[in-house]
């Protein structure tokens, strides 16, 4: 298929891995993530990637700068520039359930982390 296509507000809410690239495109990649209670992604920076995130179900703490905080729930977006550091945490109750759209993409096509951990020894390998 060319592009994406598809009711990503269910693709999202059936997501129970913590990252799965949907879609990856010369300037844009499609990303749904799944957080447990109290899981956060870590703090991060992507130098040359503008990120949108948006929260399908629960509730999540965005860190910006290591003192910027915005709490954000369903429905709710968040863009993070390009340089920013970031981080996300599940401060809900259930599952944190969001999708994310990278630009230019920041994984390789058709990645797939059933976990956090996975994910970290994954990005230890491409460092």
């Amino acid at each position: 298929m060319t592009g994406y296509s598809g009711n990503i507000e269910k693709q999202t809410l059936k997501n129970n891995y913590f990252r799965q690239v949907l879609f990856t495109g010369k300037h844009a990649q499609l990303v749904v993530m799944s957080l447990k209670p109290g899981e956060e992604i870590g703090n991060e920076v992507h130098p040359n990637v503008d990120q949108f995130f948006r929260i399908e179900q629960g509730e999540a703490k965005f860190i910006l700068n290591e003192k910027e905080k915005h709490v954000v729930r369903d429905g709710e977006a968040v863009i993070v520039p390009a340089g920013t550091f970031h981080n996300v945490i599940n401060t809900g109750k259930g599952q944190l359930k969001l999708y994310t759209i990278y630009s230019p993409p920041n994984h390789p096509d058709g990645t797939v982390h059933k976990t956090r951990a996975e994910a970290e020894r994954a990005e230890k390998k491409h460092k």
